[in-house]
């Protein structure tokens, strides 16, 4: 469960230790959806009137393409999070880290905000392994499979020019 009532958590804390299915509606068409559940933990807590205060932690897998030869591959995504939830009519949900609450609302869901740390904390490139070698920039072959047929020794002749210089020193 992560959404409660506004009026219980004015009384005490709500303590966290959940999963946020990989399934679940919050996550919109082309977001770096995790693998399996998000594990959040936390605690949610009153901060004054109609503010509340979250600390907590999100843990999960991502699947990604590594960025140098294309496999898949995934990377743990790992963050502490810090947030502060506000009633609109308060002055300081004009800063982009506080998330605005409608006073009619009698429920705050965790959510929407978890899924945007989520989405910053995940990465944005990956690599299978940290020795990959990538692809041939000629023939597209990987090069993580070992020698292949396309030839090393023919260079480029845009590169002439530059070899040149080399030669000349």
């Amino acid at each position: 469960m992560l959404s409660f009532d506004i009026r219980s958590l004015e009384n005490h804390a709500a303590v966290v230790d959940e999963d946020l299915s990989a399934d679940d509606p919050v996550w919109e068409e082309g977001d770096q959806t995790p693998i399996g559940a998000v594990h959040v933990s936390g605690r949610l807590s009153a901060a004054g009137p109609g503010r509340f205060y979250w600390h907590g932690r999100i843990d999960g897998e991502v699947a990604l393409e590594c960025s140098r030869c294309l496999a898949d591959t995934t990377a743990h995504v790992s963050d502490e999070t810090h947030l502060i939830f506000a009633d609109i009519e308060d002055e300081e949900t004009e800063d982009s880290d506080v998330y605005r609450l409608d006073p009619k609302d009698r429920d705050l869901d965790l959510r929407p905000a978890l899924r945007e740390e989520w989405l910053l904390a995940a990465p944005t490139f990956g690599l299978c392994r940290p020795d990959c070698q990538g692809l041939c920039p000629r023939c597209g072959a990987d090069l993580n499979a070992g020698p292949h047929e396309c030839s090393t020794s023919e260079s480029d002749p845009r590169w002439d020019a530059l070899r040149k210089l080399g030669h000349s020193q």
